[in-house]
């Protein structure tokens, strides 16, 4: 036999001789795809491990005075934010005593997002409610107008032990379409830890 019959005489191999290397192909492939959808975010937990969520790989966390408490932007669109902003409450009062999300909604698109003389216009786009963990999240969405953008803005909000936290991303809207789902499975990652 030849060297070139020899080099290719793993062909002539009984099918079942493949399997094994055929099946060994199709597990490595799924599994470098697996973890290339996972790849694109990176896990935040604060300091006094109360919270905890995902932010996007290549964001990078920035010191804000007076802001936020956390605060994360895009390196290469730097008008995408990540921000945390953690109130105090009546520490007996659930989120839902504080009203439903549509009404919670409002009220943080009156109050923080487009409050009177802030030169910005902003619409409650949507407003659900669900359970994690025995504690009830409000997500919203809003459609932000300013004077020379429009932006969208995707935030859940959570009640516990006299704190309110609200954990929000923002984009410029014609990236919206790009950044939707990435932003969801940011903005849903958010957990209270204790």
């Amino acid at each position: 036999m030849g060297p070139d019959a020899r080099r290719f005489s793993w062909f002539r191999r009984p099918p079942r001789t493949w399997l094994p290397l055929l099946l060994s192909l199709v597990i490595g492939f799924a599994l470098v795809g697996c973890s290339a959808a996972a790849a694109g975010l990176n896990s935040f937990a604060s300091p006094d491990g109360r919270y905890a969520f995902l932010y996007p790989t290549g964001w990078t966390r920035v010191q804000v005075s007076g802001g936020p408490q956390v605060v994360f932007h895009d390196l290469i669109n730097s008008d995408e934010t990540l921000s945390l902003v953690i109130s105090d409450v009546t520490p007996d009062r659930d989120l839902e005593q504080l009203g439903s999300a549509v009404a919670v909604g409002e009220k943080l698109r009156r109050t923080v997002i487009a409050p009177a003389g802030s030169g910005r216009q902003a619409d409650l786009v949507e407003a659900s409610q669900r359970e994690v963990g025995g504690r009830t999240f409000y997500d919203l969405e809003y459609a932000v107008h300013l004077a020379d953008r429009d932006r969208h803005e995707l935030a859940t909000v959570v009640a516990d032990r006299g704190r309110l936290y609200t954990f929000a991303a923002s984009t410029n809207e014609l990236r919206w379409p790009k950044v939707k789902e990435l932003f969801e499975r940011v903005i849903g990652s958010f957990t209270l830890q204790i």
